[in-house]
């Protein structure tokens, strides 16, 4: 790149850092591009040659969070160790990103933005996670249960996602990973459990050993 394009790139993923840090203060609600052009010393005009508008910031935030999640993801599945090792390592990834990141994780995951409309690019990213678990749940070949009216459902998503690897058991402990780790991930990012007195971390791993039993 040339100085000016390097400059650009400088100024937009500083943007991007001050607008993370809003969302961990104030939630997506509270995002401005006013606020963030008078903490960088620009214009609100100035600022919109770098970001068209809120959603155009938002659509990029949303896109590095899948990426920077489907990475970590990925490289704890990629780890030495029996599949079972693998799927106890990555579901500990899934939730070390979580947790250590809350305001990214409810971007994502959370209360979807008010008017705010993801565009259709944002499906393929979101999909690289769950590809990275539907091939855990491939190598650990669990036994099928007797056939249910979902299997139809989740062999059609599984060819929409690209991975027709597995069996429809192992695509059914996916898409249960997928909901019931999130569930406990959600309110414990959320603050849900504070008032209940329950230790998220156990709740968590009981989910993990109970998948891997089931």
């Amino acid at each position: 790149m040339n100085r000016r394009e390097r400059y650009r790139e400088q100024t937009r993923e500083e943007v991007k850092e001050l607008a993370l840090a809003q969302l961990a203060e104030a939630g997506a609600s509270g995002l401005s591009l006013n606020a963030i052009a008078k903490q960088m010393g620009l214009t609100g005009p100035a600022l919109y040659r770098y970001f068209a508008n809120r959603d155009a910031l938002l659509t990029e935030l949303i896109g590095d969070g899948y990426d920077d999640l489907a990475r970590a993801l990925a490289e704890a599945a990629a780890a030495d160790g029996t599949p079972e090792q693998r799927f106890r390592a990555t579901a500990a990834a899934l939730r070390g990103w979580a947790v250590g990141q809350p305001h990214r994780y409810l971007l994502l995951f959370g209360t979807p933005v008010p008017g705010f409309a993801a565009p259709d690019r944002m499906t393929e990213a979101a999909q690289r996670s769950m590809r990275v678990l539907m091939e855990l749940t491939a190598a650990l070949d669990p036994p099928g249960p007797p056939r249910t009216p979902l299997d139809d459902q989740i062999a059609i998503w599984r060819q929409h996602m690209g991975v027709p690897a597995g069996s429809p058991a192992a695509a059914r402990l996916a898409l249960a990973t997928w909901t019931r780790l999130h569930g406990v991930l959600s309110l414990e990012v959320s603050n849900q459990f504070q008032l209940t007195g329950v230790d998220p971390t156990l709740i968590y791993q009981a989910e993990v050993d109970a998948l891997l039993a089931g």
